[in-house]
């Protein structure tokens, strides 16, 4: 598409154009009026002056970090990302769901965040929202929404570090916690420390009491073990306490060793997935 941006257009009224509502404003899908390629507009708000800092630290961020895992900034219009949220796809009927799936998922989702990483950023608000396919295949995914990588985020209680609820010092491993949470519920569609309110989320999460229950009576003990190593309290002086040391865990390395039978056929499973 080069740099000619003038000749792209949005009808945000227009019928299936509108794709998410995200923390600052909402995303359409734009496209180029002679090359008819397709991309991801993001309208923000910027109804106040902390909204408008947030939007530019977002800009900021995104032209700054380049990597084929992170959604990309073009004069801030995104790459379109047509297979939707990651998990949307993975309840998908039509779409075989397997552990080995799940394991290629989070290399992804590794890779991205390894890079955002080596540069000293933390994401701080990795969920399944923020995790989107590039088309309706759902092989291909990227990281989206770095608006908050600054800030504390508690509207999403049950993928929030023990440390970001205590006030404590946040670090790189922060991000590890939520990456096993995410870990956890693609392999059983529950969240582990989801309860019946925001409070009792966030107590949960402190008490990081982990358990595998009936859901997992088919999963690896590789992938139980990869989960309970990154929902580990005290990951700084564990071995979880950077990706290059997660991706040489077992359950990344040797997929094709782990279960392969198609976790996205379990009525249930779907049924609570598509509750999260």
């Amino acid at each position: 598409m080069g740099h000619d941006f003038k000749d792209l257009t949005a009808n945000r009224n227009e019928q299936g154009s509108f794709i998410q509502l995200t923390q600052f404003g909402a995303v359409h899908r734009l496209s180029h009026k002679t090359t008819g390629q397709v991309c991801a507009g993001k309208f923000y708000k910027g109804r106040g002056a902390k909204q408008r800092a947030a939007a530019r630290k977002e800009i900021e961020l995104m032209n700054f970090l380049h990597h084929p895992r992170l959604v990309r900034c073009l004069c801030v219009v995104l790459r379109s990302v047509a297979g939707g949220e990651l998990f949307e796809r993975i309840v998908d009927e039509n779409f075989e769901h397997t552990e080995v799936n799940s394991a290629h998922y989070m290399q992804q989702i590794l890779q991205g965040l390894q890079f955002m990483h080596q540069q000293d950023i933390v994401h701080l608000d990795l969920k399944p929202e923020n995790i989107v396919c590039m088309d309706r295949s759902g092989t291909d995914i990227k990281i989206i929404d770095f608006g908050l990588n600054d800030v504390v985020p508690f509207g999403t209680p049950e993928f929030v570090a023990p440390e970001v609820i205590n006030f404590e010092p946040v670090s790189l491993t922060t991000d590890m916690w939520s990456v096993g949470v995410i870990c956890y519920i693609l392999l059983s569609g529950e969240s582990p420390f989801q309860g019946d309110s925001d409070a009792e989320s966030l107590a949960l999460v402190t008490e990081a009491q982990l358990e595998f229950d009936e859901s997992f009576e088919d999963i690896s003990e590789e992938a139980k073990d990869f989960i309970s190593s990154l929902l580990e309290k005290d990951r700084r002086s564990h071995k979880v306490s950077c990706v290059p040391n997660v991706m040489f865990y077992p359950y990344l390395l040797s997929p094709v060793h782990i279960n392969s039978f198609s976790l996205s056929s379990h009525k249930q499973k779907q049924e609570r997935l598509s509750r999260l």
